[in-house]
Formats: C-alpha cells, sequence, structure tokens
C-alpha cells in the first residue's frame, strides 16, 4: 500500500518593519535573529523548508524588510506560527523598531522563469513544474487565512500583556 505523502504548501511572508532613531540593522538582526528553528521533532516532511531573506529598503536605510518562504504542510505552518508567537513574545523587537510593522502574508500560486531571451509562451500557472489546481489552491487559501487569524491574535494578546 502506497503511503501518500502530505500536500505541502509555499507561504510568502513579506514584514516591513523601521528601524528607531540610533538603531542599526546590525541591532535588528542580533534581536531579530531566531536561535529556535520553526521545526517540529517527529512532524519532518520531506521537502519542507523555511528560508528568510532580508532586504534593506535602498530609498530608506531604516526600513528592514523580511521575505520568508515556507514550504510546509498546514499542520507544519500552524506549529510554525506557534512557535514563532511565542519566540517574537520572549524576544520582543520594541526597542529596536517602530510600532508601525506590515505584514503581508501569501500563498504562492506560481512561479515563473523569464530569463529567456526572445518569445516566451503562456503557460498556465504551476510550480516546481506541477500545474497549480486552482480550486485546491483556494480551500488550501481559506485555511492558511484562518491561522494566520489565530496566530495574529495570539501574538497581539501578548503584545497587549507585555505592556501592561
Amino acid at each position: 500500500m502506497k503511503v501518500e505523502k502530505p500536500e505541502l504548501v509555499t507561504i510568502v511572508s513579506i514584514l516591513s518593519r523601521r528601524l528607531r532613531e540610533g538603531k542599526t540593522y546590525d541591532d535588528f538582526r542580533r534581536a531579530w535573529f531566531h536561535t529556535t528553528g520553526f521545526g517540529v521533532k517527529g512532524k519532518e516532511v520531506k521537502g519542507s523548508s523555511n528560508r528568510m531573506f532580508t532586504a534593506i529598503n535602498v530609498f530608506d536605510p531604516r526600513e528592514i524588510i523580511v521575505m520568508g518562504f515556507g514550504t510546509v504542510t498546514l499542520e507544519q505552518l500552524e506549529d510554525a506560527l506557534n512557535i514563532d508567537v511565542q519566540y517574537r513574545d520572549e524576544n520582543p523587537l520594541d526597542e529596536i523598531v517602530e510600532p508601525d510593522i506590515g505584514r503581508t502574508f501569501c500563498a504562492l500560486v506560481s512561479e515563473d522563469d523569464f530569463s529567456a531571451v526572445g518569445d516566451i509562451p503562456f503557460t498556465q500557472p504551476s510550480i516546481s513544474g506541477k500545474e497549480t489546481d486552482m480550486v485546491e489552491f483556494g480551500r488550501n487559501l481559506l485555511a492558511i487565512r484562518k491561522l494566520y487569524e489565530v496566530a495574529s491574535q495570539k501574538r497581539d494578546a501578548l503584545t497587549e500583556a507585555r505592556k501592561k
């Protein structure tokens, strides 16, 4: 009997923060850097990953943008969000960044390579060569949204409690 591999989705998180006056990227990195991974022992799935890319706005060097790319199951996403909420509560950035944080959470629907020279034929949305099932994508999108909503409520409650 064939064991079916859990479905992986790719999540893209884009967080934009502005350094407080006098703070540096090094200050940010030391406070922000996760010394605890997002994985949960026993829940590893082949092909899953979590990578972060950090950028500095060329027009405003105090703006730090972190783009996270997680290829995970929905269960792994829920675990990762819970880990992140707890970790950030224990390691707040309040002294390093201004209070307003831009948060955009997305689900990857397609990857396209436009590096070729000349004409490129149209293709349907796909990831790693596998065409995206838009019905399934829509179901996953709703589930992902709910996971982020729950994590945001937890994060906001912890932040408010920390301020008291």
